[in-house]
């Protein structure tokens, strides 16, 4: 009876033990996970104008949308910051609006609103240590609106707004 009175009384105390650990070491977890997201973040402006150039270059290359070529990109400022819910990959999300031209042949040439700027959303990942893009783009959702679209898949984790110069 004093043994299992005895194993009781430290199966409670390694508990105890167990979960003040859990909860001292709380603050430090999110201390460093701040860090790290500084980081990324201050790599990804580092980068962007790379980033940027490369984007324009694989996304124009998806042909797609079919039968327009893209013609010119501006990339806005404010970038908000996404992790993905599955890989825990974090992902930076930039307001875009996208020209384009009619490719000769490819149907698109009487369509009035070919001319017609197009708002979308550029995508790009840190993965294994760097930032990269796939030019994956998202047509008519702004970045804050495209993580609200992809919930499942995305948490919003930081938004970045450029401060306004006089």
């Amino acid at each position: 009876m004093e043994n299992a009175l005895y194993m009781t009384a430290t199966l409670i105390v390694a508990v105890v033990a167990g979960v003040a650990t859990a909860l001292a070491l709380r603050p430090i977890r999110a201390a460093r996970q701040a860090d790290r997201l500084a980081r990324e973040q201050r790599d990804f402006h580092r980068q962007r104008e790379q980033l940027e150039a490369k984007f324009i270059e694989k996304a124009s290359a998806t042909g797609k949308p079919r039968g327009l070529r893209w013609t010119d990109v501006e990339f806005d400022d404010d970038v908000v910051y996404a992790r993905d819910r599955h890989t825990g990959s974090l992902k930076a999300l930039v307001a875009i609006e996208v020209s384009f031209e009619a490719i000769e042949g490819g149907g698109m040439e009487e369509v009035e609103a070919v001319s017609n700027i197009r708002a979308a959303t550029a995508e790009f990942l840190y993965e294994a240590g760097r930032w990269k893009t796939e030019g994956r783009v998202y047509f008519n959702l702004a970045p804050s609106a495209t993580v609200k679209y992809l919930s499942s898949d995305l948490e919003l984790v930081a938004e970045e707004h450029a401060v306004t110069r006089l």
